[in-house]
């Protein structure tokens, strides 16, 4: 072998091992602006006061973090239970029938379009390094990179949310309530641009469909908010 037949390793950066946070991060970035630009804007077109638009706004700040952070906490725990009695099962398999195992490993890698010999070498190769993380790599698709953390989700996605959910408030730094209400919409379509070019970013994706996705869907909920607040303010209520 040549100097030039050599492999030589170079660093590499994927996105997979930050799936999880990011997920969670994206999520309650998105949800904070909307969420809580969408109460304040609703509870504004209503005719409600500055201290009952702030009161609420804080409200939903607060409730929606820790709405988050459970939501998140308890969703993600659940994988790693499935993830968990999916070890529990595959290992007892491999304890039971180790041959089948060998044969169901070996027929994974030939349908990948390894032949049939070399797909029984690497099998074997395998079985006998260890044929549990083969198994849960290569048969259930777990990796140690993309493995579920409840904690790591729920604190992302808290942080995030905060983090969102405070930039409506910029809003209420204009004097009027028309101004009040229009700088409001305007920095919450700004922080949903910026969280979805992160976003991508982040992911390694191109900026302009995210971007799009976020602020266009930021865009309807909270026009429809503001929309019954407005017919609450018309009817009374």
């Amino acid at each position: 072998m040549t100097r030039h037949d050599r492999f030589t390793p170079h660093p590499e950066s994927h996105a997979a091992g930050r799936a999880g946070w990011l997920r969670a991060a994206v999520l309650g970035a998105n949800d904070g602006l909307v969420s809580v630009a969408s109460l304040m804007v609703g509870l504004a077109t209503s005719g409600a006061s500055t201290s009952t638009v702030v009161t609420g706004g804080l409200a939903g700040l607060s409730a929606g973090a820790m709405a988050m952070a459970a939501g998140e906490y308890v969703s993600v725990s659940s994988q790693v239970d499935v993830e968990t009695a999916d070890r529990a099962k595959e290992a007892r398999e491999l304890a039971e029938s180790p041959q089948v195992e060998l044969a169901e490993l070996t027929a994974i890698y030939e349908n990948r379009g390894v032949p049939r010999d070399l797909a029984r070498q690497v099998a074997e190769a395998l079985h006998e390094a260890d044929p549990l993380q083969a198994h849960l790599r290569d048969e259930l698709g777990h990796s140690e990179h993309t493995a579920a953390n409840p904690l790591q989700a729920a604190l992302a996605s808290a942080a995030s949310f905060l983090g969102g959910g405070l930039v409506p408030f910029l809003g209420l730094l204009a004097g009027s309530t028309t101004a009040r209400l229009g700088l409001i919409v305007a920095v919450t379509l700004c922080g949903l641009a910026l969280a979805g070019v992160l976003s991508a970013r982040a992911a390694g994706t191109a900026v302009l469909r995210p971007a799009l996705r976020v602020v266009l869907g930021g865009g309807l909920a909270m026009a429809i908010t503001a929309a019954v607040g407005q017919l609450a303010h018309v009817s009374g209520v």
